[in-house]
């Protein structure tokens, strides 16, 4: 039997995930199959186990179930103890093993395809949801001069903070933030997804060599139009995070490491 693997969320119609695995399939010459799941409201954990009994081998997890993902499982990661959410689940007998790719799936979007290392750098990361959560630690091991984390809810991302107890984490409310400038900003806060802008102020784009939308396919949201008109160097939004983190998915499922270039390639959108 052809090994089973698919990605749940609700809703699922726009994801991308089968597409990307199935590239990944074909370019490694793995022979698997690859489906997507529309999770039920009140019984996430029904439908795994109806997935696993029916074969499957592994899963990636979108909203709104990493939470409840991440309770499934019996062998957690660090990164996913540290997120409290698992973005892959790995099914090994009786066991759920938990991963969460998310942030080095970003890291590695920013550092490797984008051409801008953390390291000495005064990073700035907007938000202080499950996207954030998983990738403090990926971040902090890059070892920036300073890592910000800027909130609405401030008392939300202290805590955050207060559980990592870094020397380089920093956490300020938006209003902090003016005057204050960085390298790499990061907008992983859900404003772009309904056409907002995070009340960021201009200033922290001064000199900045990147501008980073964790929202990918929607063109220039309002906060990568506010980083344009501070001429911040580079402009991204998040295609390069979602191979990234399907790649490291693939290969912790499969063994062997999918070339991630012609992947992204296909599935830019400019931005515009």
């Amino acid at each position: 039997m052809t090994d089973q693997y698919a990605v749940i969320g609700r809703p699922i119609s726009h994801t991308k995930s089968p597409l990307i695995h199935g590239l990944f399939a074909e370019a490694t010459g793995q022979q698997l199959s690859y489906g997507a799941i529309e999770g039920s409201e009140g019984d996430f954990a029904g439908d795994v186990q109806r997935f696993r009994d029916s074969g499957g081998r592994g899963m990636n997890i979108t909203a709104p179930f990493k939470l409840q993902a991440y309770s499934l499982a019996t062998q957690p990661s660090e990164r996913a103890r540290l997120a409290k959410a698992a973005n892959a689940l790995r099914f090994d007998g009786d066991q759920v093993l938990a991963e969460n790719f998310d942030g080095i799936g970003l890291l590695r979007d920013i550092q490797h395809n984008l051409g801008n290392p953390l390291a000495g750098k005064r990073v700035l990361l907007l938000g202080a949801g499950g996207a954030v959560r998983g990738a403090l630690l990926p971040f902090l091991g890059a070892e920036p001069a300073q890592l910000v984390m800027a909130n609405r809810d401030l008392r939300k991302a202290q805590v955050l903070a207060w559980e990592l107890k870094h020397p380089r984490l920093e956490v300020l409310g938006y209003e902090a933030l003016e005057g204050e400038h960085f390298d790499i900003v990061v907008n992983a806060t859900s404003a772009s997804l309904t056409g907002e802008r995070p009340p960021v102020p201009a200033s922290v784009f001064n000199g900045a060599a990147l501008a980073y939308e964790l929202a990918y396919g929607k063109g220039l949201t309002p906060f990568l139009r506010l980083a344009q008109e501070q001429r911040v160097a580079q402009l991204a939004d998040g295609v390069g995070m979602l191979v990234e983190q399907a790649a490291e998915a693939f290969e912790w499922w499969r063994g062997v490491r999918p070339d991630t270039r012609p992947v992204i390639d296909r599935l830019t959108i400019p931005l515009v």
